[in-house]
């Protein structure tokens, strides 16, 4: 096993150790989801097509527990992206940027013979080229995972020093970004967009024994018809491996138990959930917590909902390695504020406990009061998409309760 870089404070940044289901990992066992390389398989099986058909995909889309219109804009998916065949960098226009971070830049793209959009992530690292086949034949398995709220996969390729992985493109973008532009994200919405991580996230424990390990604002998306669909989880037990040796950045939603470097299962994903939704709720990231005044300026009752740049004033910044030792020794955030419901607060304080045995399990948290309220509600997650990000509407609005907070 590889040595891990540590610090003054003796927290590291872990390789994989675990799989989904909590067991540890066996010394040369494939990371959950990764593939290893067959013997004999020629660069062009590598880069090709995936090994089973859109049929047999589409086959599968029958067994799962999802509403007639997921199913049919799913098996839509797969006939789309049964035209598009084998990728390569040639067939693909450069639109924009659509975000960056974690290693990679994501850039907006047509596919010139379909004129299909996708989304394009490209990922520069200083490895092998044996590891470069590796990760793209490990990512294969993205092929397989389809669920309402999974993001599609179109494929990945390796071109001019680069991994390519080209996903379904999301018009309404990430939740940090919308985070960004609406202040804070209401409880209703919170409430919707968090039973669908849900199930995503339980979809690929269950189906492909996938923990997702980096669940954070950025890697959850939105569009216009109102879907809520998460990405990045870590299929390449190789990509995680080459991205963590560059880890940088001055926020973690990484989980106690990773932090120092001790076995982790997807109970790490819960604690990442409930910090992304503490965040998400009071519109900054909440450690080191703000303080009271700063509480009551975002949710004024004279302000109304916050509008872009109210929930500015940040608690001051700390160094990275303060952060996570913020983390690991301090007590966790909580939602304290009255504007939000006792359900609501619960729910977060079930998915923060620094214990992993203490926190709550997927199959509790989907059953939790707030989850069952919030998955029977009412809410236009199109119509809040499209007026947050200024999106013309793809689908006509539904009669939808409204929300104040």
């Amino acid at each position: 096993m590889r040595k891990m870089s540590k610090n003054k404070l003796n927290l590291t940044l872990p390789p994989t150790t675990a799989n989904a289901d909590g067991t540890p990992l066996q010394p040369n066992t494939p990371t959950p989801g990764s593939l290893r390389t067959p013997s004999g398989t020629d660069r062009h099986n590598l880069l090709g097509k995936p090994k089973n058909s859109i049929e047999a995909l589409a086959d599968t889309l029958d067994k799962l527990e999802i509403d007639e219109d997921a199913r049919k804009r799913l098996k839509a998916f797969l006939s789309q992206k049964e035209k598009i065949g084998e990728l390569n960098d040639d067939d693909l226009e450069k639109l924009g940027e659509l975000g960056s971070g974690n290693g990679g830049v994501v850039m907006k793209v047509r596919h010139i013979p379909t004129q299909l959009i996708m989304a394009r992530k490209l990922i520069h690292l200083e490895v092998k080229p044996a590891i470069k086949k590796q990760i793209i034949l490990e990512l294969k398995v993205l092929h397989e995972c389809n669920f309402p709220h999974i993001v599609g996969f179109y494929g990945a390729f390796y071109s001019d020093g680069e991994i390519s992985i080209c996903m379904e493109y999301m018009d309404g973008g990430s939740l940090d970004l919308i985070l960004k532009r609406a202040g804070r994200i209401p409880e209703p919405i919170l409430g919707k967009i968090t039973d669908a991580v849900l199930k995503g996230l339980n979809y690929l424990r269950d189906k492909h024994s996938i923990m997702h390990r980096d669940v954070k604002p950025s890697n959850i998306l939105v569009n216009s018809s109102g879907e809520i669909k998460i990405c990045d989880f870590g299929v390449s037990g190789q990509l995680i491996d080459s991205m963590a040796n560059s880890f940088v950045g001055t926020r973690s939603y990484m989980s106690p138990e990773r932090l120092q470097g001790t076995h982790y299962s997807v109970q790490s994903d819960i604690w990442s959930l409930g910090l992304s939704l503490v965040e998400m709720a009071i519109g900054m990231y909440p450690i080191p917590p703000p303080n009271s005044d700063t509480l009551d300026r975002i949710f004024s009752e004279h302000s109304g909902d916050t509008s872009p740049g109210q929930a500015s004033a940040e608690p001051r910044p700390m160094a990275i390695f303060e952060l996570l030792d913020y983390i690991v020794n301090e007590p966790p955030p909580k939602l304290e504020h009255k504007i939000f419901s006792a359900e609501f607060k619960d729910f977060v304080d079930q998915c923060l406990k620094k214990i992993p045995e203490e926190r709550a399990d997927l199959k509790t948290l989907m059953n939790h009061p707030w989850i069952t309220k919030a998955a029977s509600a009412e809410v236009d997650i199109a119509g809040w998409v499209c007026k947050t990000m200024d999106l013309a509407p793809s689908t006509p609005k539904r009669n939808a309760s409204p929300f104040s907070n």
